[in-house]
């Protein structure tokens, strides 16, 4: 039954991701991509729509089934991803006009006194990583690890969505390395929830059908945050925050962009799927 999470909620996914990405862009909630073409925007909220309306039946069936088809950390899971995609939101709905990019971009802002939603977005996420993390019977150094690899992680996805597929191929290369690597299928049945809506959403934001905004993006990096935190050891998820850190820090002064297209493995796993590469 472990695996139903993730079959259900791509069987809902079906039936509302290509739906909810049309209707946003019937309704006229578009936004130009990097080609200059107005798409879907933010689509990311198809995936929590489908992640959601999968738990109605899910949850049903682990009541009668005594607890048999969620993991124990199926609530850790949804609150933080639910809750950085509700941040995500905020940033994609009400922070589209503010000038500040990056994390220095919105320490000034915040520190000259205007309102930057990548702040809260940043302040926010911290929050629900330390929330979401307590409890877990974690010594106080793999507590402090754990936390900072979920939000550098939530952080470093929504700097590379800037292209189509970007963001969901990375999160399919990541589960795939990781469980492979710690021959742990734990994470995958843990965010199975999640991993189904992203995994059909993930061709229509490869032929530009919609953009993740940062509702997806943040929920993405979510979803490889937690999986990084649930397969990984404790000197595993040191060298993943080391790893991490250092492209946030070239993130913030560079363009990870070029970065990819100067490189060609990088540059072919990146246009893979891609309608325009």
């Amino acid at each position: 039954m472990q695996y139903l999470p993730l079959v259900v909620s791509f069987a809902v996914a079906v039936a509302i991701v290509p739906a909810a990405v049309r209707g946003l862009h019937t309704q006229g909630f578009v936004r130009q991509n990097y080609r200059g073409r107005q798409v879907a925007f933010p689509a990311g909220i198809a995936l929590i729509a489908a992640s959601l309306v999968a738990l109605a039946p899910l949850a049903l069936v682990d009541e009668l089934d005594d607890g048999k088809v969620f993991k124990p950390d199926i609530g850790m899971a949804v609150t933080y991803v639910l809750g950085v995609a509700l941040l995500g939101l905020l940033d994609d709905l009400v922070g589209a006009e503010a000038p500040a990019r990056g994390w220095r971009g919105h320490a000034r802002a915040t520190l000259s006194g205007a309102f930057s939603t990548g702040a809260l977005k940043a302040i926010g996420s911290f929050a629900l990583a330390l929330f979401v993390l307590r409890g877990r019977g974690l010594a106080t150094g793999d507590y402090v690890l754990a936390v900072v690899l979920v939000v550098l992680t939530t952080n470093l996805f929504n700097l590379l969505d800037l292209r189509p597929g970007r963001s969901l191929k990375a999160l399919v290369l990541v589960g795939a390395g990781v469980s492979i690597g710690s021959r742990d299928l734990y994470p995958l049945w843990t965010l199975g929830l999640f991993i189904g809506p992203a995994l059909l959403l993930l061709p229509l934001d490869l032929r530009e059908r919609g953009m993740l905004g940062d509702t997806g993006s943040n929920a993405v990096g979510a979803i490889a945050g937690l999986w990084f935190v649930l397969a990984l050891s404790t000197l595993a998820q040191m060298i993943a925050v080391g790893l991490i850190a250092i492209a946030t820090v070239y993130g913030e002064f560079r363009s990870l962009s070029e970065l990819i297209e100067k490189t060609p493995v990088l540059r072919h796993l990146d246009s893979i799927g891609r309608a325009h590469a």
